[in-house]
């Protein structure tokens, strides 16, 4: 085996149990609420996320089976095209959430932030009333 066999029995095994169940529900349909605000780019995160999972068992599974090291260094370079999709998904992803965000924000009526629920009008606010920054209220 290649290195300490406990690493390389860990890496596998915690990033199939850290990295692998997001990705996997976010492409089966599930939004977590921390993302849910940039949607139009989580399937690319998701994908993404996949291609660092793939780069792990790449770096990890050859040192396991104590593969030679021209096999070790063959996979971790491919492990590190994987890497670089990552990148380029990560780096669409953003550009795909910066579209639709300014697309929104070009919409009229549209915002980022939520209106308030309608209510009554607080004091200075409402139909007739000269507001809280006019010259009459001076």
């Amino acid at each position: 085996m290649n290195g300490d066999p406990l690493y390389h029995w860990l890496l596998p095994a915690l990033s199939t149990v850290l990295v692998l169940p997001v990705p996997v529900a976010v492409l089966a349909g599930w939004t977590p609420p921390w993302m849910r605000h940039r949607r139009a780019g989580l399937r690319l995160r998701a994908y993404a996320v996949l291609n660092i999972y793939a780069f792990l068992l790449l770096s990890g599974v050859p040192r396991i089976t104590d593969a030679s090291f021209r096999t070790v260094m063959s996979c971790a370079t491919v492990g590190f095209g994987f890497l670089a999709a990552a990148v380029v998904l990560f780096l669409l992803a953003d550009r795909r959430d910066t579209r639709a965000r300014t697309f929104a924000l070009s919409r009229p009526g549209r915002t980022e932030e939520p209106t308030p629920p309608p209510g009554p009008p607080r004091a200075g606010e409402g139909p007739g009333s000269p507001g809280p920054w006019s010259a009459k209220t001076r």
